[in-house]
Formats: C-alpha cells, structure tokens, sequence
C-alpha cells in the first residue's frame, strides 16, 4: 500500500528491480551512487552525533544530591567533622564546642557517634576543637587544635594528635606548633606515596589560608616551607581538605562570599607537586541551599559501598550551624576526576610565597 506522498521501493544495490519494473543499467548505476552518497552522509551525522554526545556528557556538571536531612544541634555544636570506617564501624568524629565566639577550652571537647545507631561511643580531648580524624589500620588518628579561650583570636598551643585502638584509651601529642603571632585552625591528613600529608589552616599571611607538613609516621610532622595556598588573587582559603589519588593531591577549602553566589562557598583544586594547582571549572562544588543559611563549609569525604558522601556544614558562621551530607554516585577518585574534564583549561595558582 503507498501513502500519499510516500513511494514504496524495493531496490538495493544489485537488485534491478524498482517501482515494478527493471531498471536500466544506465539507471542502475544512478541509483547505487545516490545510495552510497546517502549511506555516506548517514554514516557521518551518526559519528559527529556520537562525538558531540560524548563530548557534552564529559563536560556536564558532575551531579552531587543533597541528602534531606541534617544532624541535630540540640545540645551540640554541628561544625568541624570527619566520618570513617574504623575497624569496620561507620563512626562520625566531631567537636562540640558551645558558646560561639565567647567558647572556653574547659567547654569544648571531641566525641564519636556510631552512624548506625546514632549513638556516642566516644568522648574525649577537653579543650580541643578543628577536629579531622585519619585511620591507619587499627589506629584512630584525630587531629585537633588544643585550645583555652576560643574567642575573636585563638589562645592556642597548636594542633595535637590523639591516637588509640580502642576509643578508651588515647595518647596525646603535639605535632604543629604556631609559629610566632600565627594561629591555628583546621587540619586534614591524606596518605600519599611517600608517606602521609597535612593541609593545616593559618591565619598568616592571609586570614584565612592553609599550609603543608609532612610526615613517614603520623606522629613526627616537618612543615614544608615556602608553601602557602591563598587562592588565586592571595585570598581567604579555610577549611582545607586533602585527598590524594596518584598522580594528584586534591583540596577541598572554603572560599569567601563572591558576588552572584550565597555566602561562603566550597571550591576544589588539584596538584601534582602541592605548588602548581589547577581549579575546577565547576567551583563552586558546594553552595548554600534553602534552609541552609549563607555557608557550605568544613567538608569531608567517606567512600562507602562504592559512593562518596560529603559531609558539610551549615549555618551562617556565627549563631547556628548543622552538618549535612551530599551524595556523589560513585567513587572517591571519581569523584575527584570528573570535576577536571580532560581537554580542557583551568585557572592555575601557585601555592610559592
């Protein structure tokens, strides 16, 4: 049956046979060079499609879902945390650190919370704040700054590492000291292949920015001179984060209110030396939502059942603040990854003083 304007055929290259009738030879020859010449300029709409498809999903925004729910503050302090697998327990290490800006040391301390059940397991490190925490086989690490007065400006000794295999019994010891008027805030501690790396916050020479020190064991730390990251026009950069995934170290830190964008916000870079670094042309990769206030800050990882959950918080840097969690669909090193698109340009800083 023919519809209108439709011409049924019943010829291929080598059939003869068109509309009813044989078709001469001369005819034939037309009609199997039209074919090829269709077949050709099919044949390359499907490749640039194909490219151009493929092209658009590598460059498409990485998707990371805010989970809806937060922890609850009542009677804490939601702010600085880390969430790991210990000895295979899914645990929270956070700090409660009650009265804001006026908060004293004999206050303050660290606890851990089983994400299970929702039940503290742990609590320790009176007078401490800024913690992270790092597991190195059997071992809890926590990092956090040692602290008596809170305050607009930090009395403070420096940052302490507090290990132990069971959460009862911990040891204590300082591995960052201030140097001069300097103070101290967030830490973060990564493995690489020489051995481990810490991203530690300042307030020097720009308020705030992050340093390096390195160390073979966890427990004697080297600063590494020279190098300080402050962005990319000498700007505040807090609340570092540190992966690596060979050949890159990857930081996660808060940049400051810009305009068009709600309040302090998460940016990631990436380095293969911890001097020359590369910014994701996704930045910000967190940024306050409704019900959010004006930050998205102190984030942290944990890679479980083959996703990555961010861990952040909240609030307006002042009077309240929560953490929350955001879901990437995939890996760690995925993650990471896919916010650098390969073949493409990124603003570059250099962490060189």
């Amino acid at each position: 049956m023919n519809l209108p304007g439709v011409h049924t055929l019943n010829c291929f290259p080598g059939n003869r046979k068109f509309e009813g009738r044989i078709l001469s030879p001369p005819e034939m020859k037309i009609y199997n060079q039209h074919t090829k010449t269709r077949l050709h300029f099919f044949l390359i709409s499907l490749f640039f499609s194909i490219a151009i498809s493929g092209y658009a999903q590598k460059l498409q925004r990485p998707v990371l879902t805010k989970l809806p729910f937060a922890f609850s503050d009542i009677g804490r302090t939601p702010m600085e945390n880390t969430p790991v697998i210990f000895q295979s327990w899914l645990l929270l290490v956070a700090n409660c650190c009650p009265g804001g800006a006026d908060a004293k040391g004999k206050d303050a301390y660290l606890y851990i919370d089983d994400l299970q059940t929702g039940k503290e397991v742990a609590r320790f490190g009176q007078g401490y704040s800024f913690v992270s925490a790092y597991v190195n086989g059997g071992e809890l690490n926590v990092f956090a700054l040692e602290f008596a007065d809170f305050g607009r400006v930090m009395n403070s000794t420096g940052i302490d590492r507090m290990v132990s295999s069971d959460l009862k019994t911990w040891k204590t010891e300082k591995v960052i000291f201030p140097d001069g008027d300097e103070h101290l805030f967030n830490s973060s501690v990564c493995r690489d292949d020489k051995g481990y790396v810490m991203a530690y916050e300042s307030d020097k020479p720009v308020q705030f920015c992050f340093k390096f020190a390195q160390s073979a064991d966890l427990s004697k730390w080297e600063k590494i001179p020279g190098l300080v990251f402050t962005g990319e026009k000498h700007e505040y950069s807090a609340c570092p984060l540190i992966r690596y995934f060979k050949p890159y170290y990857y930081v996660i830190y808060l940049h400051a209110p810009i305009e068009g964008r709600n309040g302090w916000i998460s940016y990631l870079a990436r380095s293969k030396d911890l001097v020359g670094w590369e910014l994701s042309p996704y930045n910000p990769i967190l940024e306050a939502g409704a019900g959010e206030g004006k930050n998205n800050s102190d984030v942290d990882i944990l890679e479980y059942g083959g996703k990555t959950y961010l861990y952040y918080a909240t609030g307006d840097q002042e009077t309240w603040g929560t953490v929350r969690v955001a879901l990437f669909d995939g890996t760690a090193k995925s993650f990471f990854e896919t916010h650098f698109p390969e073949n493409s340009s990124f603003v570059k800083v250099s962490a060189k003083q």
